[in-house]
Formats: C-alpha cells, sequence, structure tokens
C-alpha cells in the first residue's frame, strides 16, 4: 500500500533530523503543506493517470464534466465510438466544465465516451496517488522548502545555534531543492508525448480565435 501523509511526515522528519518528539522544529501541518507542494510540482511532469467513462446526449456534441474531471491537469485524448479496433480518437475542445466531440455526427442518447486525463496527485490519510518510486523524489524536495522556510523564519533571530546555522540550512535547503529540480527534469525528458492531438489551437479562457 503506497504511503499515506502520516508515513511521509515521519519518514521526512527523519530527513530534515527532526525526530525528537519533545521539541519538534516543524509542526505536522507544516510539513504536510510541503508534502502538498512537492506533490504539486511533481504532478504538473508526472501527473495521475485516468480513465474515465461518459455518455453523451441526444443530439448534443457536449458533455458536461464537471463531477468527472477533479484537480484536473490536462486531457490526453478522447475516444469516440469506443471498442473500435483500431480505436477511435476524436478531436475535442474543453471550455470551463463542458467537453466537445469535434465530430460530423450528431451522438444519439448515452453513447459512451472514454476520457483519458490527467489530475493531481492525492497524498492523504487514506493512502498517496504517486508511484512508490517518487516517494524519494518527493521527500527531498518537501525537506528543502522545509529547510528553505526555517532559514527564512531563523533569519534576523537570535537562536542558540548562531547564525552559522541558517547558513547551513540554507546552502542544505538549496542543495535538496537543486536535486528535487533535476528529478523534476529528467522526468519530463521520460514522459512520452500525447497520443492524441486535440484540436489546435486549445481553445480556453484566455484564447480569442477571429477568423472572419
Amino acid at each position: 500500500m503506497a504511503a499515506d501523509i502520516d508515513a511521509l511526515v515521519a519518514l521526512l522528519r527523519i530527513d530534515l533530523h527532526d525526530e525528537d518528539s519533545e521539541n519538534y522544529r516543524w509542526v505536522d501541518a507544516t510539513l504536510e503543506r510541503h508534502l502538498e507542494r512537492a506533490v504539486a510540482e511533481l504532478s504538473a511532469v508526472r501527473p495521475q493517470e485516468v480513465l474515465t467513462e461518459l455518455a453523451t446526449t441526444e443530439g448534443s456534441r457536449v458533455i458536461d464534466v464537471s463531477a468527472e474531471f477533479t484537480d484536473l491537469v490536462r486531457i490526453e485524448a478522447v475516444e469516440y465510438p469506443v471498442d473500435q479496433e483500431p480505436r477511435a480518437f476524436v478531436q475535442w475542445s474543453l471550455w470551463a466544465d463542458n467537453l466537445e466531440l469535434l465530430v460530423d455526427a450528431t451522438p444519439g442518447d448515452a453513447d459512451p465516451v472514454n476520457a483519458y486525463w490527467t489530475a493531481l496527485h492525492v497524498v492523504d490519510g487514506n493512502g498517496s496517488t504517486v508511484p512508490a518510486q517518487y516517494d524519494a523524489l518527493l521527500l527531498t524536495g518537501a525537506a528543502g522548502y522545509a529547510a528553505q522556510e526555517w532559514a527564512s523564519y531563523a533569519t534576523n533571530r537570535a537562536n542558540v545555534a548562531g547564525p552559522g546555522a541558517v547558513r547551513d540550512y540554507g546552502s542544505w535547503s538549496a542543495a535538496r531543492l537543486e536535486e528535487f529540480r533535476a528529478g523534476l527534469r529528467r522526468l519530463r525528458r521520460l514522459r512520452t508525448a500525447a497520443f492524441y492531438t486535440p484540436a489546435r489551437p486549445e481553445p480556453d479562457q484566455s484564447t480569442v480565435i477571429w477568423d472572419p
């Protein structure tokens, strides 16, 4: 079973040498926030892969996906009709919560449509959608952000370890974050291209297409 948020916080404390429960430097909520930040960055380059079956409405090419596409990163492909050999991928457009099939024939009622899409990873008390092989990278990023936050907080504040401790945390943080970002760059290079190109340009709320 994938590590849940409590297990990851415990591992993060080991990396940060913050295991004295009588004198924690970071509270759990702070470490959870740093983990969430690292999860969001990891999701941008290696998101969760999801397949959702949708259904058409007779006489309409538009499908309301507001209930299905939670934490959407992007739609990778849309298959319609389904169960064809080879699979039939169609062009599509997404505006707000409306997925439109750019097909010639008007769909029938409750025709199945397969949407292949990616979502942000989820790490909570029930587990994690982050593949286990990326846990170490995730912890590296979270540790870097936690050390960066502590160095920033401790700057210009009296501390028993002296200013050298702040510098040490700052340099340690920089090294961890560079390691994290290098790992993300490697994942980005390894990610395969989308297996179907949607209609171009992809309309969104910042795009206006004028074709008089």
